[in-house]
């Protein structure tokens, strides 16, 4: 997993707005983990930046109702994605072993 760090300034807008810096990650990560948490109904805003080509880190914020953190919501996005990621595996190694089975 990559380093996770919380933006500065946040504080004054309570838990459930958050910017988090994901260190080594960039677009690919950012925009999957936009699309998942974009769909959450208790999500008012995400969105990703990768403030410079030369700096390799992921702005990617969050601001949910007033009653969810945050930090709980980006939890629930990372767990979601392993689930997508983990289906996409199976479906794949399947759709390989009916094609090599095929094949014989």
């Amino acid at each position: 997993m990559p380093l996770l760090a919380e933006l500065a300034g946040d504080e004054s807008s309570g838990e459930s707005s958050r910017t988090f810096v994901f260190e080594d990650e960039g677009h690919t990560l950012g925009n999957v983990l936009k699309s998942i948490i974009c769909k959450y109904s208790d999500v008012n805003f995400c969105g990703y930046t990768v403030p410079h080509p030369a700096e390799n880190k992921m702005h990617f914020r969050i601001q949910a109702a007033r009653n969810v953190r945050a930090i709980d919501v980006l939890r629930r996005g990372l767990e979601d994605l392993e689930r997508v990621c983990d289906h996409t595996i199976e479906t794949f190694e399947a759709a390989i072993n009916v094609h090599q089975e095929n094949q014989s």
